[in-house]
């Protein structure tokens, strides 16, 4: 499993504090906004904006929340927002691609460059390390869905392409384009996921040591942590042993 994958679960099985949860939910508040208006405020014509409510909901986000959202949508006075992708390499030449969503496009380059190159790292161009992820869809599921057997059998009857499953939960991955029917086939076998969302799947990982892996870390937290950042991807990966000692308290 990449390192940023294995960082995040680790993030979300410890909690979130108060602060973070309110950035998440503001993360979430931008995405449901951004594909009702972009896609219209129809759950069931507008798969982008279904994905968005579901992944709002797995997170615990109020309803009063999601619907002020899509709300905001549809004022004539709601904020433009434009989807960038940033492209680079951290330390070690590890590949990292960063999503945003801005109403200032200046304003997230230089706070993205500027994290980039505070944590040894260097920004390129669109294109730059994106060919080597594969665009494709993720289904989260908890491991109580199912055992591994029973959610295999779901996945490969909904269109899926590969499942992972451990003690953790299970991974479904679907092509890109498949991801609104692939979930919905899932939805009626198993319930509804955790999250449902399109990534970048790296297509081979770049080992890292523990300062490279430490950090890695930092940079992705910093852009995380980013009002105008939505998702961080990376190829590094690291052994249990030195995630562990990483993420200790």
């Amino acid at each position: 499993m990449a390192g940023h994958s294995q960082f995040k679960n680790i993030m979300h099985r410890k909690g979130r504090q108060d602060a973070a949860r309110s950035k998440l939910f503001s993360k979430l508040s931008k995405e449901i906004t951004v594909a009702a208006k972009v896609g219209g405020s129809d759950v069931d014509g507008n798969p982008r904006l279904r994905l968005a409510i579901q992944n709002a909901k797995a997170q615990s986000m109020p309803k009063d929340n999601i619907e002020r959202a899509i709300k905001k949508s549809e004022g004539g006075d709601s904020d433009n927002y434009e989807e960038i992708r940033y492209e680079g390499y951290g330390p070690g030449g590890v590949a990292v691609i960063v999503e945003a969503l801005t109403d200032n496009r200046n304003r997230t380059a230089s706070a993205v460059r500027a994290i980039f190159s505070k944590y040894g790292g260097n920004l390129g161009e669109t294109g730059s390390v994106s060919f080597m992820f594969d665009r494709v869809g993720e289904i989260v599921y908890p491991a109580d869905a199912g055992d591994a057997e029973t959610v295999l059998e779901a996945a490969i009857e909904a269109g899926a392409e590969d499942v992972q499953s451990d003690e953790n939960g299970h991974i479904v991955t679907c092509v890109f384009e498949d991801l609104n029917d692939v979930s919905q086939g899932l939805e009626g076998a198993l319930g509804e996921a955790q999250t449902v969302r399109p990534i970048w799947r790296p297509q081979t990982n770049t080992p890292v040591d523990e300062d490279r892996a430490r950090t890695l870390m930092n940079l992705i937290g910093a852009l995380d942590d980013d009002d105008d950042v939505q998702n961080v991807y990376s190829n590094f990966e690291v052994s249990d042993e030195i995630m562990a000692r990483l993420t200790a308290a």
